[in-house]
């Protein structure tokens, strides 16, 4: 007989992370020193009938936001076969209808770390993945005015840091200011200081204030030999037409839809010449099942997709993707680590020193997602949790 699911839990817990905080808008993370910057995240458990368990700790999708929609659709897992995740996708994207979908994206997560400890596979060979390692560009925080990445130079001073690690690839998120000035000379200052062998990146997160701007800009990378410009300007990442015609003005491919949810509203975006690469995250995307739909999505138009940040999940899917080139370390910075809590007890990691002497993190090759959490690091930490049986 099929087993089915009988309990789900939500774990909320709170840490710290030192020498971060929030930039002028309040939204994204940048260097603060001295600052300790309390950040909640979610855990989710499910286990079945017959003591099938899987796990999954929300790192960047795991937002209050997405949490009240992971906690709105717990309850409904209760009965349901956890092998269906076709099924189970479908109806909770119907469910959602009206919503952002990033609540799902935990709970499939789970679902498929489920599914591997009970067959006793990797994730990624379960999607036919390939790769064993990952070619990783270092990913900056957003630019700050406290004496980390506060000026091109100190962009150019960490990308060369980044380069001696062995990273051959690095994107820099700027300012909250969005001085299309200020951005486009530091994209010219690092080509010039890495030379022409790193490959360079730039994603302004949506702070470059007006088309010309975000044009200037553009034309900047097409100097510099940007790979992409991404998410330019503040219509926030979702006008098709906006970036149709940005792409017709300037050589550098653009990279779209980190803020595009699901399956159906990017293939629109697409076919609609919004974009010359796609963004898929299993987080963001209704899981590994969202994301991987969104890759195959891309290698039927023959384009490529780039997952969004970093976790076990993300590199399960790279593993399986062939039209991908990076894997995004996010978000590093000269003088801090990055937000992530430290929930991992098997040595897994995705701070700026976890690529190997190549600039290449490692797929994870145990069952299931492949990592071992740290129970005791989300107990103590915990401030609330969510049951159903």
């Amino acid at each position: 007989m099929p087993t089915k699911i009988s309990r789900v839990q939500v774990h909320e817990f709170r840490y710290e992370v030192e020498g971060v905080g929030f930039d002028a808008g309040g939204f994204d993370f940048v260097y603060v020193p001295g600052h300790r910057q309390a950040i909640t995240k979610a855990a989710i458990v499910i286990e079945a009938a017959d003591g099938a368990r899987g796990e999954y700790v929300g790192l960047w999708g795991a937002t209050p936001m997405a949490l009240a929609q992971t906690i709105m659709l717990a309850p409904h897992l209760l009965g349901m076969d956890p092998f269906q995740r076709e099924f189970i996708y479908d109806e909770f994207k119907r469910a959602l209808r009206q919503y952002d979908h990033m609540g799902y994206g935990m709970i499939d997560i789970c679902l498929w770390d489920l599914a591997g400890k009970f067959f006793g596979s990797s994730v990624s060979r379960l999607l036919g993945g390939f790769r064993e390692r990952l070619r990783t560009y270092a990913s900056t925080m957003h630019g700050d005015r406290n004496g980390g990445l506060s000026s091109k130079e100190a962009y150019g001073d960490f990308a060369l840091h980044c380069w001696e690690m062995g990273y051959r690839a690095f994107k820099m998120h700027g300012w909250y200011d969005g001085n299309p000035a200020e951005e486009a000379a530091t994209i010219k200052h690092l080509r010039k200081t890495v030379g022409e062998e790193m490959v360079l990146m730039i994603d302004p997160a949506c702070q470059i204030r007006t088309y010309l701007d975000a044009l200037a800009l553009g034309k900047a990378c097409d100097e510099a030999g940007f790979l992409w410009l991404e998410d330019p300007a503040r219509d926030t990442g979702v006008s098709q037409f906006a970036h149709l015609k940005l792409r017709q003005m300037i050589k550098t491919p653009i990279l779209c839809t980190e803020h595009v949810r699901g399956l159906e509203p990017k293939a629109d975006f697409v076919v609609n010449g919004g974009t010359d690469i796609l963004r898929a995250d299993p987080e963001y995307d209704m899981g590994i099942t969202g994301a991987m739909k969104i890759a195959h999505l891309a290698e039927a138009l023959g384009l490529d997709v780039e997952v969004h940040a970093c976790g076990p999940a993300h590199r399960h899917c790279m593993a399986a993707i062939r039209n991908t080139n990076y894997y995004e370390l996010a978000l590093v910075g000269p003088k801090c680590r990055n937000p992530l809590p430290d929930i991992y007890s098997c040595g897994y990691s995705d701070q700026l020193g976890c690529i190997d002497s190549e600039g290449y993190v490692p797929v994870p090759v145990g069952p299931g997602l492949g990592v071992t959490y740290d129970w005791d690091y989300i107990d103590h930490h915990r401030i609330a949790l969510h049951e159903f049986v």
